[in-house]
Parts: C-alpha cells; structure tokens; sequence
C-alpha cells in the first residue's frame, strides 16, 4: 500500500472510554447486553419477515434489510471494543484501522439511503394507496436496496481514497475505541484543514440531503394522515411513529458530529457509543414492540416452535 514507504506508524492506539477497572469491567458488561441483544433482535426481525407470509409486503422487505445493515454495524467494532476491556494497551493495525472507517461509512451511508426509501414506502402506502401495489413492487424495493449500498460504498471509498494515502508519523493515538475518522485525520503530519473540508463536505452532504428528504416525506404524510378520520389512519401514524422515532434516533448524533467533527469534547466519545453500539437497537424495540404486525408474527412462530417441541 502506498502508506508503507511515508509512513512510520503500522499500528494505532486507541485510547477507549476510560482507565478505570471498574468501568471498564462495567461496560463490558452493559455493551455486552446491549451488542447481544441488537444481533439476535435483528437477526429476530429477518427471520420474522423470511417465515410469516403476512409480512411479504415492501415495508417489511425493507425493514428485514434495514436488521441486516444494523447487524453489520453492530459487529464493525463492538466485538473489539469489547475484547480491549480487558487489554492494557489497546492497539489496532494501520489496515484494520482504514477497514473500521471504511466499514463504518459504508453501513450508515446506505442506512441513510434505506431511510430514505422505507420513508417512500410510507408516502406512496399513505398519499396514493390505489397505485402502491404497482409502485411498490419487488423489483424497485431490490433497486432501493442496492442503491442504499451503492451509495454507502461509494461514500466510504471516497473518504478512504484520501485517508489511506495521509502520511502518519506519530503520535498515534486515537482518542476513542475505534478508529474515528476526523480523529485519524487529525493525526497527519501535514496540515489537514483541505482534508477536513473535504470530509464535513462529503458526509455532511449525504446525512443533511437524507434527513431533508426524510422530514419533506414525513411531514407530508402527516398532513394527509391529519385529514384523515378512520382506524387505517389510526394504524398508519403508529407505523409512522416508529419509523420518525428511528429517524430523529439516528440522525441526532450523526449531525451533531458532522457539525464540529474535528473540535470533540470528552463526552463525545460516548456519544460515539450510541452512535455506533446503541443505534443498532432502536430497529427491533421501536418496530417490535410498536408493530402489532411483528409481534403477532413473533407469537405465531414462538407457538409454532412450541407444538413442534411438544410434539
């Protein structure tokens, strides 16, 4: 790679969330709950969705790929967080560190994008529900999928084009448990202020573009659903709760870093935790435990497991 005759670092240090035992035996413990919980509640969702015919609708389609991306984001740097509780000096390599920023970019560029499609779904179920069988078939739902990972992949590479190149002498250390990419950046022994522009530029313009397009959808639909006085309405602004409640959730913190992303402040990192460990959660508590649908399809399969059991 280009960076191994510029470079003097191979490896980063990542400082994580704090020097005290006891935390970190604490958070081991929390995140632990937490990471677990997010891979089998999603896992949960996709399993849900594949086996009760009555979920084979695009909204469903998309939520089950929503869980796949969540699922991919849980394990990108959590499991090593983990791991480096127990680990004095918490080290990680050059490449694994460009991996975690490509990863990392890749998973919320096209969970944005994925955003943006089921807040389509929603529009076209609530503003024209003649036309949303011929509107919403499977071939557009795969094209949104693919597009969501597109334009996530194509996001990370473009960051990942000019980071990997950055020359790093020392210091080395990232102030965080996973490599941050305005925190990366930071470390060049060169002066990154084009570098930084570039970075707020590109990530700033996909998450504000997306969470523009999400509000516009969703207060349009709410305008229609406010007109409307019956018991599918009623069905309609529960499911659109949800789907804001995950918006306003995953978007918050995403804009609050792109705002200073290289002026971070102590508790930032921490921030970073639910960005990164806590977000993967809100798809299966906020759509199982809201979605009368889900939850009458998690009974049918739980008695369907008993009788086979008893049986």
């Amino acid at each position: 790679m280009a960076h191994t005759n510029e470079s003097m670092v191979s490896e980063f240090v990542l400082l994580g969330l704090s020097n005290s035992w006891e935390l970190q035996l604490f958070f081991f413990a929390i995140f632990s709950i937490v990471y677990m919980t997010s891979v089998l509640g999603n896992i949960m969702i996709i399993v849900i969705v594949s086996s009760d015919s009555h979920l084979n609708s695009p909204m469903y389609f998309l939520l089950s790929n929503l869980s796949f991306i969540d699922i991919c984001q849980s394990n990108f740097a959590t499991p090593k967080m983990l791991v480096d509780f127990f680990v004095e000096h918490k080290t990680i390599s050059f490449e694994g560190c460009m991996a975690q920023i490509f990863l990392l970019h890749s998973f919320v560029g096209s969970e944005m994008m994925l955003l943006v499609a089921m807040a389509y779904d929603r529009f076209i179920a609530i503003c024209k529900p003649l036309h949303y069988s011929t509107i919403m078939n499977r071939r557009l739902c795969i094209i949104f999928v693919f597009i969501s990972w597109a334009v996530g992949i194509l996001h990370s590479v473009s960051h990942l084009a000019f980071t990997v190149d950055l020359p790093f002498c020392g210091p080395n250390e990232v102030d965080s448990f996973f490599c941050d990419l305005p925190l990366v950046i930071e470390l060049a022994c060169m002066d990154t202020y084009e570098m930084e522009i570039m970075t707020l530029t590109n990530s700033g313009l996909i998450s504000l573009s997306c969470f523009l397009a999400l509000i516009i959808s969703y207060t349009v639909i709410l305008i229609t659903v406010h007109h409307r006085s019956s018991s599918g309405s009623s069905k309609a602004l529960s499911t659109l709760t949800a789907h804001i409640t995950v918006v306003i959730l995953f978007f918050g913190p995403c804009i609050y870093f792109y705002i200073w992303p290289f002026s971070r402040l102590s508790l930032d990192k921490f921030l970073s935790v639910f960005y990164t460990v806590g977000t993967p959660l809100l798809n299966p508590i906020i759509y199982s435990l809201r979605n009368e649908d889900v939850k009458s399809a998690m009974r049918k399969l739980r008695n369907r497991h008993v009788s086979f059991w008893k049986n």
